[in-house]
């Protein structure tokens, strides 16, 4: 299937492009990678008046990192923040790994991924997991929202029909934080059933910080609230670990479709839990 005719607009700036979308609003698209937007219109599940390629506008392909802070612009390639996060962020450039295949990431944007929210994407959940943000340009101004509120259903976001993303901001684990990554997926490159993204920081031999990010298994990506406070404040014992696993899906409204039940997903989130908390652990151990 062929996608629907539409306008191209090709602008060379932030300030044109805002004035496109403000200008065209639900009308309108915006494109940077295409690996997400191209076969909706191929499929005629897009069918936008304007297409706006925002790939020749200039300051938004940089990665730039202030202490603990880092900065995505919103052309960075997915590719492109694996290889830098490879010395920095080890679980960004793990994470990363299962996004498509290489071609994908090489073309496919950081900021693309995000906006799309689609709820068994990686990206959205490590953006959750590391307190990150979007930072949102439109003619009223730039705001920036919280990966915490900016999800809101599958292919839902908080963003503004007229609202153009500029770049995610992430925040880098701590010293004597470790990590781990666990997702459950048909083949390599396909969309996770299931996935959890986990940072556990100690301090005097206690869990300091958990954060448990889960996606694939509901609407959206969400954090485990219940398994985070459990784990805060105790030592990362295997019985903690295991209890926290446990927790995991308390208050989950886990999803069923064609690919899996709901009772499926639950089951496998609280096992991916539990290893991705295990692998967390031992590694800030490691680097306690």
């Amino acid at each position: 299937m062929k996608p629907a005719p539409f306008e191209y607009a090709d602008p060379r700036t932030v300030d044109e492009a805002v004035a496109l979308l403000g200008t065209h609003g639900d009308d309108a698209k915006v494109l940077a990678g295409g690996q997400s937007l191209v076969p909706m219109l191929a499929l005629r599940l897009a069918r936008p008046s304007v297409v706006i390629d925002v790939n020749r506008v200039a300051g938004l392909d940089g990665i730039t990192q202030n202490g603990a802070q880092i900065a995505v612009g919103a052309l960075v390639r997915q590719r492109a923040l694996e290889r830098w996060a490879a010395e920095r962020a080890p679980l960004l450039t793990t994470a990363l790994g299962h996004v498509g295949h290489a071609p994908i990431r090489t073309r496919g944007t950081v900021a693309g991924s995000i906006a799309h929210a689609d709820p068994a994407s990686e990206l959205p959940a490590l953006l959750l997991c590391l307190d990150g943000a979007v930072v949102a340009r439109s003619g009223r101004g730039t705001r920036t929202i919280a990966a915490a509120e900016f999800f809101q259903g599958p292919l839902m976001t908080a963003l503004a029909a007229d609202e153009l993303v500029t770049e995610t901001r992430w925040t880098l684990p701590a010293a004597h934080t470790g990590w781990g990554f666990r997702e459950m997926a048909r083949r390599h490159g396909d969309f996770a059933l299931v996935g959890v993204a986990v940072v556990l920081t100690l301090a005097r031999g206690a869990v300091a910080d958990a954060r448990i990010a889960l996606f694939g298994a509901a609407a959206t990506p969400v954090r485990a609230g219940a398994a985070e406070q459990a784990l805060r404040g105790h030592p990362p014992s295997d019985s903690a670990l295991a209890e926290a696993a446990r927790l995991a899906t308390t208050g989950l409204e886990t999803v069923s479709d064609i690919h899996a039940p709901a009772a499926y997903r639950a089951s496998v989130t609280r096992t991916l839990t539990g290893r991705a908390l295990a692998d967390a652990a031992a590694r800030a151990k490691d680097a306690a």
